[in-house]
């Protein structure tokens, strides 16, 4: 069982990493002038596609960094005998990083793009939770833009979304406790 729960950890790292990096590329003052929506400020039956939450800026970092962090797991499983039997269910030295790493970021990204998208046109306000899709919707988005490198059983997706469920929720109530967030969910 640890096995399997550590597979789901390492495994689905680039897009989670993918999904929470924009949040921090926000306040970085040099990346300020990619502060444009995806959606170019359109709209679909009077409400915006996407929102102001969704920008270049965000998708940018997101699919540098889910390609970074699996570039260091690639080097990490080449170098470590132990995570290399952890994670033996995928051949990471054989991954191609930079097809793979940039589909775990736009993946993740364009997952929680098109929950927004349905958030907006049901009037859910931008912050406003939405469960469980916004705790799922970079899960599913980055499992479905891998599957052509990496095919995992029904099972190990199954566990997959569960367990990045779980932390999301878990990551989400810390943040409200610190005053990072407004709502816990």
């Amino acid at each position: 069982m640890f096995e399997t729960i550590f597979f789901a950890l390492w495994f689905f790292l680039p897009a989670a990493i993918a999904n929470v990096t924009p949040i921090f590329a926000a306040h970085i003052s040099f990346l300020k002038k990619y502060d444009y929506p995806i959606d170019f400020y359109k709209t679909y039956k009077g409400k915006r596609i996407f929102g102001a939450h969704k920008t270049i800026r965000g998708f940018m970092v997101g699919i540098v960094f889910a390609t970074i962090t699996l570039w260091l797991q690639q080097i990490i499983v080449n170098n470590s005998s132990f995570i290399a039997d952890l994670t033996s269910q995928t051949d990471y030295s054989a991954l191609p990083v930079l097809i793979v790493g940039p589909l775990f970021g736009i993946g993740a990204l364009f997952g929680d793009a098109i929950e927004s998208f349905f958030k907006r046109q049901r009037g859910i306000k931008p912050g406003d939770g939405w469960f469980p899709f916004d705790q799922t919707d970079y899960i599913i988005g980055g499992a479905l833009a891998t599957m052509p490198f990496i095919k995992l059983s029904i099972l190990q997706y199954f566990i997959l979304i569960i367990i990045w469920l779980i932390i999301h929720l878990i990551a989400s109530f810390i943040g409200f406790k610190l005053h990072l967030k407004e709502k816990p969910i």
